[in-house]
């Protein structure tokens, strides 16, 4: 709305300046539909994203506040612009993306999120143990980060037999805007609490060996 204002007072005081100087305006605005022509086999672009603004608008695909992730890039909506998008990602950059060009969108505020926490423990650690001291921690954190998780995370068990480790998973639902500061807290308290459990988190080894001397 404020580009089509923008843009709509431009033209009026276009047309009234040309008027005062004594143009006469009936006859440009008579002319005016060879001139659209003209203009647009020269702007065609420009009319494509000028439209796509228009069906993003009404039809509601995303809005101001939201985020969306358009071709891999994931950002909060900054801007609908007549002409383009803006999108503003976590490190404080701006893409700006002309409403014609977008093709696949990603609305990722509609939706609940998954935060994922993956956290390797030794083969020789007590992997029930493990599971109880995960479980346990993850009954408290709704109360202490109510602004984070909603519900309580879901210890999904095993993800995988890795070379020098067993691999847990855990996820949380979390809305989009904290995923990332939910997965920090994920990761920390996890450690925090197999710390606590005496259960090993392993880490690359080098062990080296020395020989005698002759």
């Amino acid at each position: 709305l404020d580009g089509l204002v923008k843009y709509g007072c431009a033209i009026a005081l276009i047309m009234l300046v040309l008027k005062a100087c004594g143009v006469d305006t009936a006859a440009l605005w008579a002319s005016a539909g060879i001139l659209a022509l003209v203009i647009g086999l020269g702007a065609q672009s420009l009319i494509a994203d000028i439209i796509a603004g228009i069906f993003i608008i009404f039809e509601g695909e995303y809005e101001v506040g939201e985020i969306i992730s358009i071709d891999d890039f994931r950002g909060t909506v900054s801007e609908i612009g007549i002409r383009a998008t803006k999108l503003l990602d976590a490190a404080g950059n701006i893409k700006i993306i002309n409403n014609s060009d977008i093709r696949t969108l990603t609305n990722l505020s509609e939706v609940t999120s998954i935060a994922v926490s993956i956290v390797s423990i030794a083969y020789g650690a007590d992997l029930m143990k493990a599971e109880k001291v995960i479980t346990d921690m993850l009954e408290t954190l709704p109360e202490r980060y109510p602004d984070q998780f909603s519900e309580v995370p879901s210890y999904l068990g095993v993800e995988e037999l890795g070379e020098s480790s067993v691999d847990l998973k855990v996820t949380a639902k979390v809305d989009e805007a904290n995923i990332y500061t939910a997965r920090r807290i994920l990761n920390r308290e996890l450690k925090l609490a197999l710390d606590a459990g005496g259960i090993e988190i392993p880490f690359p080894q080098v062990t080296v060996w020395q020989g005698k001397e002759n």
